[in-house]
């Protein structure tokens, strides 16, 4: 969630949201702020462990975000960017990863309150840009074997029939290693659960088998 717009306090307005939204759902929250006083104060009244998007590889983010994230036993989103933005190589990409996990480690926060962002652009800007978040994702599962989570409909910005392009690159995604992805539920879950079908995550098609006689069953 996030509260930011202009003329917005946001040091007042995003614990208020936070209790607000507490009192009417009992899942996890991902608090989304670039304001790190408006973070804490979120922090403060938020009750359970809330998913804080996001830190990146800048030493002001790292230095301002991560003791946050210690201080309240959050968990945090790490974004494969740096000083210098997103980078076009994998490798670099990669390495702001380890970097953000062992920063995150340095200060008592476990790997597994870390859920790396690899970053998924516009493929109708650089061609490339599929291959290297692919590549990205896969070499993050090998070395660091973390949750990763991604905005996965970025792919395919400006282009048209977005949804073959997005569950086409998602189908890819999670065969490289996305566990996480930031998609639209409703519209993803039958070809997530086809997807976990085909890597032989789903015994005997279980779960494919039992969604689809729920869809059938809404629509007779």
């Amino acid at each position: 969630m996030n509260v930011a717009c202009p003329g917005v306090d946001e040091i007042s307005a995003l614990p208020k949201a936070i209790e607000t939204i507490m009192a009417s759902v009992d899942v996890p929250l991902c608090i989304d702020i670039n304001n790190p006083v408006a973070l804490k104060e979120a922090l403060k009244v938020y009750k359970g462990k809330p998913i804080v998007n996001s830190v990146t590889g800048e030493e002001n983010s790292l230095n301002e975000i991560l003791p946050l994230v210690m201080e309240y036993g959050a968990a945090v989103i790490g974004l494969t960017m740096d000083d210098e933005g997103i980078p076009r190589e994998s490798d670099r990409r990669v390495a702001v990863a380890h970097k953000i996990i062992e920063r995150a480690g340095s200060l008592g926060i476990p790997p597994e309150d870390v859920i790396i962002d690899c970053l998924a652009l516009t493929l109708g800007a650089d061609s490339n840009a599929g291959t290297v978040t692919l590549e990205t994702i896969r070499k993050v599962t090998e070395e660091l074997g973390v949750n990763q989570t991604l905005g996965a409909s970025n792919i395919s910005f400006g282009l048209p029939d977005r949804n073959l392009v997005n569950h086409t690159f998602l189908a890819l995604a999670i065969s490289s290693g996305l566990t996480c992805p930031t998609v639209d539920v409703a519209k993803v879950r039958p070809a997530v659960l086809s997807i976990d079908l085909i890597l032989g995550r789903d015994r005997f098609a279980q779960r494919y088998i039992r969604e689809f006689r729920q869809r059938r069953s809404q629509n007779d």
